[in-house]
């Protein structure tokens, strides 16, 4: 056959291929990630997450994109912000609390939600049970009710006379009422007297704080909320102007000045959370993937705060902490 036909016809064959039978570009997963608080407010968390992708080969910007959304401590606006993740169509919605699960779950019974922890995620509706979660969530419970108890034991050890804690926390919080109902079980044993104050704005922290010393309070514990976690820097401010010891549920409070913290290690928690969502990208259902426990757990004590309001931590305590910030 005559060349020039040859590379006639090479042309014609070319020019016809239908452009569906070329090689189309692989799609880049996109994670959302809704939070109620500030990036600067979870850092370390959102630090611990993006590590565990990079361990697992996923790399933000380069294989998978991360769409943001900080609610900045004000809840009102998560529906909407949940709303956004829903329209850009992300393949998972990593939610970094309760309160942003339950918007979410709101939001989309289709798109899969990873926790990034929860207090009690059965008790609170969004799986029908640990080990089978059923439906578009599954994550991490932080087991925060069940270590009430031993933040009620750790305040008796640093106050022998321990015998009225105030209890902060937010109602409306999932997981609050749980944590409460675990706490008044260990109060009976350690002979001690709660008083339940619901703080639902930021407003009312300066008011429970005023309750708790009105009411005689030896010592405060703080429960984890979108309110309280948002105020952490004036929560501590008032302890130590009201002199009260206080206790809290993640290593955060003790760096912001806090006196001492025991609870799960949130990083760890979030860098679980990378786990699943590389599970779900690859053909896991969330509903197949059981919702797993805290494993690794933290007492950290900060013997600045300590020293702020006159009061001396045992040395068998110490012994026993994680950390000590001194």
């Amino acid at each position: 056959m005559n060349k020039k036909i040859v590379w006639l016809l090479a042309i014609v064959f070319l020019t016809t291929v239908h452009p569906t039978n070329a090689q189309q570009p692989a799609k880049v997963p996109r994670i959302g990630y809704l939070s109620a608080l500030s990036p600067a407010a979870v850092s370390d968390r959102m630090a611990a997450f993006r590590r565990g992708l990079r361990e697992l080969g996923c790399i933000e910007g380069k294989n998978i994109v991360i769409e943001y959304r900080w609610a900045e401590g004000k809840t009102e606006r998560l529906p909407g912000l949940a709303a956004e993740l829903v329209r850009l169509k992300v393949d998972i919605i990593v939610s970094a609390g309760p309160t942003v699960t339950r918007v979410a779950k709101e939001a989309t019974v289709t798109i899969p939600i990873v926790m990034g922890f929860d207090d009690d995620p059965v008790g609170s509706g969004f799986v029908t049970s640990l080990a089978r979660p059923g439906g578009n969530i599954t994550g991490l419970s932080a087991l925060s009710p069940e270590l009430s108890g031993k933040q009620l034991e750790l305040l008796k050890e640093i106050i022998p006379k321990l015998s009225r804690v105030a209890v902060i926390g937010s109602s409306t919080h999932p997981g609050t009422v749980q944590s409460i109902k675990e706490m008044e079980f260990a109060a009976a044993a350690f002979k001690v007297q709660l008083q339940n104050i619901d703080v639902l704005d930021p407003k009312d922290l300066e008011t429970a704080f005023g309750a708790a010393s009105k009411g005689r309070a030896d010592a405060v514990l703080v429960l984890t909320s979108v309110v309280t976690n948002s105020h952490r820097k004036q929560i501590v401010e008032l302890a130590v102007k009201n002199r009260l010891p206080a206790i809290y549920s993640t290593a955060e409070w003790v760096e912001a000045g806090g006196l001492m913290t025991y609870g799960a290690s949130f990083t760890d928690l979030f860098r679980r959370a990378a786990t699943y969502v590389d599970k779900i990208l690859k053909g896991a259902k969330p509903g197949d993937l059981p919702v797993e426990q805290a494993k690794k757990f933290e007492f950290v004590v900060n013997l600045k705060a300590a020293k702020q309001i006159g009061l001396t931590i045992p040395p068998n305590v110490l012994a026993r902490a994680d950390r000590v910030i001194r």
